[in-house]
């Protein structure tokens, strides 16, 4: 027959995409230089880096946080490092969650009220993230009178688990994670572990997750290691 076109499946859209990518401090003797990295909807990327090896600088990259000098970063499809610095701040509410090693818990918020900002900053139904929020907090051991604590009370662990309950709450398309699990034992880790990818692939969320405790690795089919990048970290001078 002529005339008609044969299906094609729809190319899917990268949840994050960097090309070319450069950026460098101008007090610092190193810049870091990435070519190209793409992870589509629903992977999970493990980044093993040593201290200054630039890990936490490309963090703030994939977040917004930043902007490169040279090259993009696409989310979604959109050229995220292009927006102004308010409207990187509306995608990042509704988009990303983030948890760094500085957990920016409010001290004297309860442990529920510090999980709903994320959906307020996002303009999300304030009943159903209420909800969501005790579900997630359950999940992550934090459930009855826990909730209603202040930040300052919990120990370190169990601020950690607020803020990946925080980073969670509106069920963003890339989570982007810290260190999150540098003050847990080896059983708590395990545990927080599963129950964290568990909850990113209910939502099919996108997970770039930075530890320098490479028996991590073995929960992500994703793996890159900072010092192998190509051209990497490099020093500029």
């Amino acid at each position: 027959m002529t005339g008609i076109k044969p299906v094609t499946d729809k190319p899917k859209i990268p949840a994050i995409e960097l090309k070319n990518v450069l950026f460098f401090y101008q007090t610092a003797a190193w810049q870091l230089s990435l070519p190209e990295l793409t992870l589509q909807q629903g992977q999970h990327l493990f980044i093993k880096g040593a201290s200054g090896s630039g890990k936490t600088t490309l963090l703030n990259l994939l977040a917004g946080i930043i902007t490169p000098k040279q090259g993009e970063i696409k989310l979604g499809g959109e050229v995220f490092s292009s927006l102004s610095p308010a409207k990187r701040d509306t995608v990042r509410a509704r988009n990303i969650g983030v948890v760094f090693q500085q957990l920016n818990l409010i001290s004297y918020l309860s442990v529920l009220d510090n999980v709903l900002l994320s959906s307020h900053f996002a303009g999300h139904d304030k009943k159903a993230s209420e909800q969501r929020a005790r579900e997630l907090l359950d999940s992550l051991g934090l459930a009855g009178e826990l909730i209603e604590q202040q930040a300052a009370a919990l120990s370190v662990g169990q601020q950690q688990r607020v803020a990946i309950a925080r980073a969670l709450l509106t069920r963003p398309a890339l989570l982007i994670a810290d260190e999150p699990t540098s003050a847990l034992d080896a059983d708590n880790r395990d545990s927080f572990m599963q129950v964290l990818l568990e909850q990113a692939n209910a939502c099919q969320t996108t997970v770039i997750f930075v530890s320098h405790d490479a028996g991590l690795r073995r929960y992500f089919s994703l793996q890159l290691d900072m010092q192998n990048l190509a051209q990497g970290v490099q020093p500029c001078c």
